[in-house]
């Protein structure tokens, strides 16, 4: 049972000393306007009423589904709080911070759709859809978006820039329709929407998108080992293995164009993307742990490779020879037919010459003769 205090505001009017400056009437009044207004601030704090001039679709609370699903992890709406994209599974998953403080998955979502291919977008106009690591702020989210609710990805962040890449207003957002983005459907956008405003909410000043081709094993890399965007995915695939390790999104960077993680410059200067990276220190349990897996990965990419390699070889060798079989068929048929045509010719010159050749024997200008009357031998 809920229990209301009952708070008494009448008085008040008597404990106000009328200088003069207000008239009685109003003071009089005073009571029943400040009872108006802590009724009206009491019931917006408990979300009774929706402020003016707010959007309803930006402002719906989160899915009792997901609050259950956010305490089962033991975590909460205003927790930090990360996104992951995987493309070639049209894959969101969204991931909370613990009170652990490590992050754990709170739901994957299907990508209704998303336009271009596999790699990283270059310039305005491509219809590709970015890839990388990407910062997320408040000024970032639309709640008045002409897709039902969206939010920037931050392209072209500090990386793309260093190599003059170029596009702009690549969304995450909903409608289900995609030129450069990543569509999801109006309810899906809803709770990834009310879950990245509660983070932020809660006292977080972004949280961190990642936008990968597909899950970064060493098996996927080996299947486009023949990709211009080989160099580029290892890069991003450090980011992927150290949340792997962790569970904790890692701090990104970029200098000599490319992504350093976790790593902070010892004269404590700011990173230049086209720069040479400065010395640089880290975690070095975590960089051994790196090490170690990257040994690991290495040779299974390596051996990966070599069996890719050699069935690729073996299915172009059965290819050939399946191709060449059917050529000998299709020769061996033509020739049936050639030998059975000749065949057919030497039988008809044999016995009577060829059709052309054979002559009328009958004279439709003569009549036959009339038969002489049957003797009567009687």
């Amino acid at each position: 049972m809920h229990r209301h205090r009952v708070v008494t505001i009448c008085p008040l009017a008597s404990a106000i000393p009328n200088s003069g400056l207000l008239p009685v009437s109003l003071l009089k009044k005073l009571p029943v306007i400040l009872a108006v207004l802590w009724m009206g601030l009491v019931l917006a704090a408990c979300g009774g009423l929706t402020p003016s001039g707010t959007n309803a679709k930006a402002n719906k609370p989160l899915p009792e589904t997901l609050v259950t699903r956010l305490t089962a992890i033991g975590s909460t709406p205003g927790a930090a709080m990360m996104i992951r994209i995987f493309k070639e599974s049209s894959e969101l998953e969204i991931w909370k911070q613990t009170k652990a403080g490590d992050f754990k998955l709170v739901k994957t979502y299907a990508i209704c759709t998303w336009s271009g291919a596999l790699g990283p977008k270059v310039k305005e106009g491509d219809r590709q859809s970015p890839e990388g690591f990407y910062t997320i702020t408040p000024a970032q989210m639309n709640p008045n978006s002409s897709y039902y609710l969206s939010f920037n990805t931050g392209f072209p962040n500090k990386f793309d820039r260093a190599y003059g890449r170029t596009g702009s207003n690549l969304m995450v957002h909903g409608d289900c329709s995609s030129v450069g983005c990543y569509a999801m459907t109006d309810t899906q956008i809803s709770e990834i929407y009310g879950l990245a405003r509660e983070t932020l909410k809660g006292g977080n000043k972004s949280f961190q998108l990642q936008i990968f081709p597909f899950r970064m094993t060493a098996q996927n890399l080996a299947k486009v080992s023949k990709s211009e965007h080989l160099p580029f995915w290892k890069n991003i695939k450090e980011g992927y293995d150290r949340f792997e390790l962790t569970r904790r999104p890692p701090v990104w960077d970029v200098c000599e164009k490319r992504y350093v993680f976790d790593m902070a410059a010892k004269s404590g200067v700011q990173l230049v993307a086209t720069d040479a990276c400065p010395a640089m220190t880290g975690d070095a349990k975590l960089v051994a742990a790196l090490a170690k897996k990257q040994a690991v990965d290495d040779q299974v990419f390596a051996s990966t490779v070599e069996t890719l390699e050699q069935r690729a070889a073996r299915e172009a060798a059965e290819a050939a020879s399946a191709t060449e079989a059917a050529a000998d068929a299709e020769a061996e048929k033509a020739a049936i037919i050639a030998r059975n045509a000749a065949i057919g010719t030497f039988v008809g010159d044999l016995f009577g010459g060829k059709e052309e050749d054979v002559k009328a024997v009958v004279n439709p200008a003569l009549v036959a003769p009339h038969p002489f009357p049957r003797l009567n031998r009687g």
